[in-house]
């Protein structure tokens, strides 16, 4: 007997199973929750069972056959995957679909640019982002939820291979009013008497805390926050400097006020923007593609969307 159902059901089922909520994977997958609760009546329909346990105000959760049933499906997406790869191959063509995850922090800086030359080179692949922290990240490309990231060498592990684009080192960021914004470089010992807003990142936090630990000295941590544009407008209205590597074309903070950037020296690492996957995923031509595309565009002379430092003096 033949079976009625497609892959687009089984990505619903997927994304349902990964997020525990309709609504939820109805935002990942960008369609209405009735096309993702459809998907999933169809699928329990053909199979005769139920994927889901449904737990008023506590989401789905999937039953112990939905459970068996996932991990099959992750493998029916991926040889679909497979066969757009071979077809690449066989034609020469680049397309099909690249899920490409990207760390939140510089998302909305460098990857729609990176995003908008590939896609005009190669117009038959289907793109989509996502922004994650960089544990999300290490854990949708395990999950093969994300073909490829965009990202730091941030506490990277060995499963997970890592192609370096650009090193951008540590600076200050300042309001123009700050104290200490006329300087031309500053060390974490002279940040210690002054708040500090720190960008509250999973990893990101570590790196940034770990230049005051090496100066044997601790920040008055005044704010916390996860997103980059309040750090960069708390700092901008004088509420505190913060850390950063990203620096983006313009010098104004979300509301318009003017921010200040100081280069930090000391035992300071730079960190390197590039490009995260699992072993293995360059056998796709579309990832490839993408690797070489982003190759060509970031470079340490130019990069979508950012001020590159030049002749930062650093002892490392």
């Amino acid at each position: 007997m033949a079976l009625r159902i497609t892959l687009r059901q089984l990505e619903y089922f997927v994304a349902v199973g990964e997020c525990g909520s309709i609504a939820l994977a109805a935002e990942k997958v960008n369609v209405s929750s009735p096309s993702i609760s459809a998907a999933i009546a169809q699928l329990e329909a053909e199979f005769g069972l139920p994927l889901f346990i449904r737990r008023h105000a506590h989401g789905l959760a999937l039953t112990q056959g939905g459970a068996r049933f996932i991990e099959q499906a992750r493998r029916v997406l991926a040889e679909a995957r497979a066969l757009h790869d071979l077809a690449n191959d066989i034609t020469g063509k680049v397309r099909g679909p690249l899920n490409v995850g990207c760390l939140s922090s510089f998302a909305h800086i460098v990857l729609p640019q990176l995003r908008r030359s590939f896609v005009d080179l190669h117009p038959e692949v289907g793109f989509r982002q996502f922004e994650r922290d960089q544990a999300e990240l290490f854990e949708g490309l395990r999950a093969a939820r994300f073909d490829i990231a965009l990202s730091y060498d941030l506490n990277l592990p060995p499963d997970l291979s890592f192609v370096p684009l650009l090193d951008l080192p540590p600076f200050v960021l300042l309001g123009e009013t700050h104290d200490l914004a006329h300087r031309a470089a500053l060390s974490a010992s002279e940040l210690v008497d002054y708040p500090m807003i720190l960008l509250d990142l999973p990893m990101s936090a570590e790196y940034f805390l770990s230049f005051f630990n090496k100066a044997g000295a601790a920040p008055r941590i005044a704010e916390r926050t996860r997103d980059m544009a309040v750090m960069r407008a708390l700092v901008a209205n004088g509420f505190g400097y913060s850390l950063a590597n990203i620096r983006p074309v313009t010098d104004l903070a979300p509301d318009g006020r003017r921010l200040k950037f100081v280069p930090l020296t000391g035992p300071v690492r730079p960190l390197k923007l590039g490009l995260m996957m699992t072993e293995g995923a360059r056998a796709s031509s579309t990832i490839r593609a993408f690797v070489e595309h982003a190759r060509r565009e970031i470079t340490p002379a130019r990069a979508p969307g950012l001020q590159l430092h030049q002749g930062v003096q650093r002892d490392v």
